[in-house]
């Protein structure tokens, strides 16, 4: 099958990349958004990297109008990012509306523009009703609008769908990611803060695939508790 790949720059997104290769798909492009996210210019590098080095035709469309007009903290617009665990409530600052939608839609017609008949994302089963665009019953629908609205009936593929954030760590490591390549922090900054949540999914991920984690951050003291229901 020829895909594109939606390419953050981020673990989950690379490791779908490689995933699509080792599943013999032929990898026609990859696709990244500049949408003003604060980590915008932290990630899009990483995306490129893991694209050159598969060969892979790497696309940046940018999206000025989400900072522009969407109301989020995670975008440059916005305000500051919290610290604390990826699940608590907090994080809801974060969701920039429709964002996934928004980006698959563009996907969709792009990928049928040049001839494919899929597009990968990394969604997860660690991803948490905190962002509604992550959820199955929007993906589920979304893929079936995808589907219905090309004439090449693009497939929406999700490889990771059944694993958790560190068994995609563990499945990377197997084909060789260079998760040092990657970013996750929400911040932007110079290096990993080691304290938003998208750090501490990243820092817990290595903790649990037992895997030595080979990113830099400026705080890598305990991590928070799990917030409970």
């Amino acid at each position: 099958m020829k895909v594109v790949t939606l390419l953050s720059g981020g673990m989950d997104s690379v490791c779908a990349l490689y995933e699509a290769a080792a599943q013999g798909h032929d990898l026609v492009a990859a696709l990244s958004f500049d949408y003003g996210s604060k980590h915008n210019a932290r990630e899009i590098p990483m995306a490129r990297w893991h694209a050159d080095l598969l060969g892979v035709r790497h696309e940046v469309i940018p999206l000025a109008f989400v900072d522009a007009l969407f109301r989020s903290d995670l975008l440059s617009s916005g305000g500051d990012i919290p610290d604390g665990h990826y699940e608590e409530a907090t994080m809801r600052q974060t969701v920039v509306p429709f964002r996934n939608g928004i980006m698959l839609a563009i996907a969709a017609g792009f990928a049928e523009s040049i001839g494919a008949d899929g597009l990968v994302i990394a969604a997860h089963a660690g991803d948490h009703a905190i962002y509604p665009d992550c959820r199955e019953g929007f993906m589920r629908a979304m893929g079936d609008a995808i589907r219905q609205g090309t004439y090449a009936e693009i497939a929406l593929l999700r490889p990771f769908i059944d694993l958790r954030k560190e068994e995609i760590a563990v499945r990377g490591a197997a084909m060789g990611v260079n998760f040092a390549k990657t970013w996750s922090c929400y911040k932007g900054g110079e290096i990993h803060c080691g304290r938003c949540g998208t750090c501490v999914e990243r820092r817990e991920a290595f903790l649990l695939a037992g895997i030595e984690d080979p990113t830099a951050y400026e705080d890598d003291g305990p991590l928070p508790p799990k917030p409970t229901l």
